[in-house]
């Protein structure tokens, strides 16, 4: 849809997207975000500098002022928190992905996050403390983006962690160190929130750090006290606030007064876990989980009047308002405000499609396309088109993409790897939606329309409804105020409060799931504590005694089970495979006996293995014989022709991914795999079906590789050095900083702990079953190999045999028999249906003296009822009555071709369709009464139903509506 420049001059800004995920918890020190800061609007004549070689050394004097001689870049302000850190014996820690491993988070919304089973007590720490800056996303407020000086969907979080090492005196004294001589920010300037109870953290500021009291300001449990859901840890946490305008004093001080105060760093100290009945009991050990706004702090370094006016997301709005053609230092606060959200949004879907997250209308790919949506209405409104260079379709997503890329280095590197990939999926995405909101235009039309008629009928004002409003916002992303004008200009006005209405019920809708990030301490943590981690031996062996240690049922904790029982057992070793990297658990049996050389006293089925509680692995069974308990010595025995087959499935869906990034692309990536006994399934990105000439060439690859009977390479190493030496890592798998890398020489390398071959030609033959698309954006191909390919070929074969007896041909003749017959077949069919027609046109003929006539404008009128016709016989036979019965005339015919089938159809000559009566309309509201409905031109309709038995009476309704509507003409 082109949307007229005269539109484009609105000064009203366009309505918010719905809020889809959850608000941040406490320790991201996000919770105020509205107001205004002290600095003026940036220029593109005032650029913020980026550092090279040596850092600068703020001056605490000059550093905020206008005559400050060094400027900070997000980089460097980022880059001098880790070093900070990790000066102080940190471990510097990458950015998890924006796809959580936690299900129960919809987005990585907190620093915190990939620490949440340390948190728990769920995995050991790895480091006694570690330092990171996470690349978040939320959105539950994502109508105040661009709106106010703070509010953000995607955002970087710089925090510093400590599992049970340093706690609240060393992460109060580092704090105030980083800001006042690492960053520079003058003391004076610097307010400290505490939770009011917590006396200790404001002896430390006061006593020890030295902020004077009346900078100190005790808080309620709302504003100061963290908790991660009803129960689990919980702390009270300080938070440090920046002044912009300390000449006001400190009598009567509000840090909530956003136009003075900007919250930027917030301190959680993890003490007590809270119980059921929520008493707080202290936690044995005690963690910190600290959070700074990355953002926040540019705009202050950067003396800049927003965030989005810091170096972080200024280039991306430049870029938007060159497109626009306009001048953001000199544009009016709406076209401000746009900018600001194509910036801020452009952040988010550039991250977000990098970290895999494919546009689609579920899940995390809905917020993708939310945003994505919301990013181009928005440029469509401010007048942005294609830049004129590679987007010649009048795209302008790429373009603006490629100003997030060239950021992006810094942030996250593997973005630059991805840009190909993730241009084409905008630009698909982009004119995609372009296309939808030129439906929206036309179904606007057709509502006004309605509307129009409506308030003749019932001699009311024209009014579009806030249901109508909000179809043509939610569905078509069609802006509100745009549904507003146009309505205006054809006299018809809007419900705005049944549109705000529609709002409120999908934002709680939005807001219901997801809402935090949730920690419980439970049975499970009590297991934890008792139970080391399962020592796997099944790479080696397939064989393996152990001890139980552990038998739960329910997940309850039980000494003993016996004959019948299902159970959960937890073994000191164990040979069995727990699912983990997309591989299923392996499958076998638990052998108990008397006493060591004694005879057999319990046989245990094994149906699955999982990964639980850290790296404990859960074997789950069904006692077939005897008993078992806790501390029984056993003997584990895994199936090794089911094992094998995994082993293959597994290594041919490396060749897989391999083979799809030599034929389609290396910007593919994977985006889910299964990996079972009897087969593989593996998920990618890509945005079309594969050809069978690609499918064809990708199964020759990996067939070509697997007669090369190569031997495959095992090495444990460093994840960076993993990385470095081209490792691709599995999707869904989470890594320790020493991998499994498994390696066909020449051909693939992936991060890997699964079980593989040794050597390619044990995978036998491979052979893609389906491929098949499963969400926009997202293919799937099914596969066999090994034992499951053979049976596959075998049964294959004997469907030709069968075809090739029953067709009487060899096989390699098949293909050209079958397009014979089809083709004997399709003539056939062709034949009975002419037949069938002029059978209906004979049977019309009969019918045509049945015609009535209506006075005064003499039109001839046929509603009848043909029997068991098909829809192309009474089609026939209605334009062969209605040019019979001559101009003007109206036919109406019904048939019941089939059970619980009921076909319709109008013709109108051109006389009755200038009265105004159209076939469309009439034949979609009779088909109604069948079950059914339908449609078509003003001169010529059809329409089906599934109740035969209402027939008559629709035909009866039909003859009584076309007398009405054509006599009323005359009156």
């Amino acid at each position: 849809m082109l949307i007229p420049a005269r539109r484009l001059a609105s000064s009203a800004t366009i309505p918010a997207v719905y809020p889809h995920i959850f608000p941040a918890p406490r320790s991201l020190g996000l919770r105020r975000q509205h107001g205004r800061g002290a600095p003026a609007r940036r220029t593109s004549a005032t650029p913020v500098v980026r550092c090279s070689g040596s850092l600068p050394v703020a001056n605490p004097a000059t550093v905020l002022g206008t005559d400050s001689s060094h400027e900070w870049s997000g980089d460097t302000i980022r880059r001098r928190f880790l070093d900070f850190y990790a000066a102080r014996g940190h471990k510097i820690l990458p950015s998890s992905s924006l796809v959580p491993d936690d299900p129960t988070v919809f987005l990585t919304i907190a620093g915190m996050l990939q620490f949440k089973p340390i948190f728990l007590g769920k995995e050991p720490r790895r480091v006694p403390c570690a330092t990171t800056s996470q690349k978040c996303i939320r959105t539950n407020d994502i109508e105040n983006v661009g709106r106010t000086s703070r509010h953000q969907t995607f955002f970087e979080m710089l925090g510093n962690f400590s599992f049970g090492d340093y706690f609240k005196k060393d992460a109060i004294k580092w704090a105030w160190e980083l800001t006042t001589k690492e960053y520079g920010l003058p003391p004076e300037r610097l307010w400290i929130s505490v939770f009011e109870d917590d006396d200790e953290a404001f002896s430390i500021w006061l006593s020890e750090v030295g902020v004077p009291k009346e900078r100190i300001k005790r808080m309620g449990e709302d504003d100061n006290f963290w908790t991660s859901g009803a129960t689990g840890p919980c702390g009270p946490c300080s938070e440090m606030y920046y002044d912009f305008h300390p000449e006001r004093g400190s009598l009567n001080a509000d840090l909530n007064d956003d136009s003075r105060f900007i919250e930027f760093y917030n301190l959680v100290f993890m003490q007590y876990n809270k119980n059921d009945d929520g008493s707080l009991e202290p936690l044995k050990q005690k963690n910190i989980d600290t959070g700074m706004g990355l953002e926040r702090m540019a705009r202050i370094l950067q003396n800049v009047p927003n965030n989005y006016e810091t170096d972080l997301i200024f280039p991306i709005i430049e870029k938007a308002a060159s497109m626009a053609l306009v001048s953001y230092s000199t544009a009016d606060d709406a076209m401000t405000t746009n900018l600001k959200i194509i910036g801020d949004h452009m952040r988010a879907v550039v991250y977000l499609i990098s970290d895999g997250v494919i546009p689609s209308n579920i899940g995390r790919g809905y917020v993708v396309r939310r945003l994505i949506r919301r990013v181009v209405r928005t440029g469509r409104l401010i007048g942005m088109r294609g830049d004129g260079h590679e987007n010649s379709d009048d795209t302008f997503l790429p373009s603006l993409a490629e100003t997030v890329i060239s950021l992006s280095s810094e942030i996250d590197p593997d973005v630059k790897s991805r840009r190909k990939s993730i241009l084409g999926e905008l630009q698909r995405e982009e004119l995609r939606f372009v296309q939808t909101l030129g439906r929206g235009e036309k179904l606007l039309d057709e509502l006004l329309d309605e509307a129009l008629v409506s308030a003749a009928d019932n001699g009311d004002k024209p009014c579009l409804s806030g249901k109508n409003v909000f179809l043509l916002y939610d569905t078509y992303g069609f802006p509100v105020e745009i549904t507003a004008e146009i309505a205006s200009e054809r006299g018809v006005s809007v419900d705005m409060k049944g549109f705000d209405v529609e709002m409120e019920n999908q934002r709680k809708q939005s807001q219901a799931a997801h809402n935090v990030i949730k920690l419980s301490v439970g049975n499970e943590n009590e297991i934890v504590k008792s139970i080391p981690d399962t020592e796997f031996l099944g790479y080696e062996s397939l064989f393996a005694t152990a001890v139980v240690k552990g038998l739960l049922i329910n997940g309850n904790p039980v000494e003993n089970v016996s004959e019948g029982s299902d159970v959960e057992i937890l073994l000191d070793r164990t040979p069995f495979y727990a699912e983990s990297g997309g591989q299923i658990g392996d499958n076998g049996f638990l052998y108990a006996y008397e006493e060591e050389g004694g005879e057999q006293n319990a046989v245990i089925e094994i149906k699955d293995v999982q990964k639980s509680l850290g790296n404990i692995f859960v074997h789950k069974a069904t006692i077939k014989q005897g008993s078992v308990e806790v501390g029984k010595k056993i003997d584990a025995a895994v199936d090794g022709k089911l094992r094998q087959g995994a082993k293959v499935h597994h290594t041919a869906t490396h060749l897989l991914q391999s083979a799809l990034k030599s034929v389609i692309g290396s910007e593919t990536s994977q985006a889910g795999s299964l990996v079972a006994f009897d087969r593989l399934r593996f998920d990618f990105s890509f945005h079309r079906p594969l050809s069978e000439e690609e499918l064809l060439e990708i199964e020759s690859l990996v067939n070509q590789w697997i007669s090369n009977a190569t031997h495959l390479e095992t090495n444990v190493m460093a994840l960076q050095d993993a990385k470095n030496a081209g490792a691709t890592a599995m999707f869904g798998e989470k890594y320790g900083e020493q991998v499994r890398v498994v390696e066909v020489p020449g051909v693939s390398m992936e991060l890997c702990g699964g079980t593989h071959v040794n050597n390619t030609a044990e995978i036998r033959g491979f052979r893609i079953i389906s491929e098949q698309g499963i969400a926009s954006g997202i293919r799937r191909i099914e596969a066999v190999a090994g034992d499951a390919f053979v049976e596959y070929v075998c049964s294959r074969d004997n469907y030709m045999r069968h075809l090739c007896s029953s067709l009487k041909v060899k096989a390699e003749d098949v293909n050209s028999r079958v397009e014979t017959v089809l083709e004997e077949l399709r003539t056939t069919r062709n034949e009975v249906s002419s037949l069938r027609s002029k059978i209906a046109v004979l049977k019309a003929a009969t019918l045509a003296s049945k015609a009535a006539i209506i006075e005064p404008q003499n039109v001839r009128i046929l509603v009848e009822n043909m029997g068991d016709v098909d829809a192309d016989g009474l089609k026939s036979a209605a334009e062969h009555l209605v040019g019979a019965l001559q101009d003007p005339a109206a036919v109406i015919l019904g048939s019941c071709p089939g059970e619980g089938k009921v076909s319709l159809v109008a013709a109108f000559s051109p006389g009755v369709v200038k009265m105004g009566i159209q076939a469309g309309k009439f034949v979609g509201g009779i088909a109604k009464l069948c079950g059914g409905g339908g449609g078509g031109k003003p001169n010529f309709a059809q329409a089906g139903g599934r109740k035969p038995e209402n027939l008559p009476d629709a035909l009866e309704k039909a003859r009584a509506e076309i007398v009405s509507s054509i006599s009323s003409k005359s009156s």
